[in-house]
């Protein structure tokens, strides 16, 4: 390398050009990648114009998992891909010995690539379960993980349970700009939330189309919530009620005034009022019109084909669901196919080629350049609220 000499007689480093600069803010990571989608890995790759790290993951003949790491990755940024899908159980424990591996390898830092975070729906306590997602996040922690990137938590307080950083990315841009150049005369579109737990997410998408909302309430059977799994207690015998009684009396104010105001039970302690649901209804008028339900996943898709059944009946000319993540288990292809629903748009977060050459019906929008985003600023150390512009508590 040839030095310049200024004026004063100093010796000066030449000017870097600045594929010079784009080598040297690339030299130091490396992307690796599971089982679980390495489709979408090499795509991240190739957007980043850098080569997928060399790691070959396989699994014993006692299905134990085995991880080989062929590069250095000593003093690296490690950024490892891998998504949840129907093998949850093999992503995760894939996920967690890769991490490890790069931790004892003197990795520099290990991000893990999740777009789409298995076990995201067990993140309330249930009966005698357990808060599922809690275990995995200091799993993932405890494995050498230093940072998460994600896409569209099944709830935001999710991030509360790690003790290292997660960005929950955003893929409500895609989905809007799909509606906008893809969906003829979408300005006669209606947003519909297929349940009362989707209607935010459903109102955010309204409002950045300007366009109506619709809500089904109702549900065709009951919730795991509302079975009955025998915790139920036998009443209190008469003895226990008296006993009951008289303690509360003995706790009333003493005051003629203040006790007028206090109101006490008779007998125990009074039950919870049976829920009853009502049948499937739509407020909101969806007749004539295209509606678009919305949502972060379609799994078990029985619920939309009911909700599509009756926004059918209720006069809706056309029917899309669009959604981020796509893991369509199951007979789902095949019950998409014969619902009246026109068309399911999902991101590439999770691979579903087979799925859709069960069921013609199913769309794919790529999100690799938004994940390439990300990990380009995490690493040269810039903001990410680029990314979460104009996201409101709702989206």
């Amino acid at each position: 390398m040839l030095l310049q000499r200024n004026k004063l007689g100093s010796v000066r480093p030449p000017k870097r050009c600045r594929s010079d600069m784009d080598n040297t803010s690339t030299s130091d990571i490396v992307i690796i990648n599971g089982n679980s989608h390495p489709d979408l890995a090499n795509m991240v790759a190739e957007r980043m114009g850098i080569k997928n790290g060399g790691c070959s993951v396989f699994h014993k003949s006692n299905r134990e998992t085995i991880v080989e790491i062929s590069d250095s990755v000593r003093g690296k940024d490690i950024y490892i891909i891998q998504t949840g899908t129907k093998d949850a159980n093999n992503n995760i424990m894939e996920l967690l010995i890769m991490a490890y591996a790069c931790k004892t390898s003197s990795a520099r830092s290990i991000v893990g690539v999740i777009p789409y975070l298995p076990y995201s729906k067990q993140c309330k306590m249930r009966k005698r379960g357990c808060i599922v997602s809690k275990l995995l996040a200091k799993m993932m922690c405890t494995s050498g993980l230093t940072h998460i990137i994600t896409m569209d938590l099944h709830q935001k307080e999710i991030q509360g349970f790690f003790d290292i950083p997660v960005d929950n990315l955003r893929a409500s841009p895609f989905l809007l700009q799909y509606i906008q150049e893809s969906i003829p005369d979408y300005r006669n579109s209606v947003i519909v939330a297929r349940n009362p737990g989707v209607a935010k997410k459903a109102n955010s998408y309204a409002e950045r189309l300007r366009l109506g909302l619709a809500v089904i309430h109702g549900e065709q059977k009951e919730t795991d919530a509302d079975e009955v799994d025998g915790r139920y207690s036998p009443p209190p015998t008469s003895a226990y009620s008296n006993l009951l009684g008289n303690s509360v009396e003995m706790c009333l104010p003493a005051t003629p005034s203040a006790r007028q105001r206090t109101t006490s039970v008779s007998v125990g302690v009074p039950e919870h009022i049976v829920k009853v649901k009502p049948p499937l209804t739509i407020v909101g008028d969806v007749s004539g019109r295209i509606a678009i339900m919305v949502d972060d996943l379609i799994d078990d898709v029985q619920a939309f084909v009911a909700a599509a059944e009756m926004l059918k009946e209720n006069g809706a000319c056309k029917i899309y669901v669009l959604a981020t993540h796509g893991l369509l288990s199951s007979d789902a292809p095949r019950q998409l196919d014969e619902s009246p629903i026109d068309e399911i748009v999902v991101t590439n977060t999770i691979p579903h080629e087979i799925q859709k050459l069960q069921c013609h019906k199913i769309k794919t929008i790529d999100i690799s350049i938004l994940i390439a985003e990300a990990i380009r600023r995490i690493h040269n150390k810039e903001s990410m609220s680029y990314l979460f512009r104009n996201v409101t508590l709702e989206d």
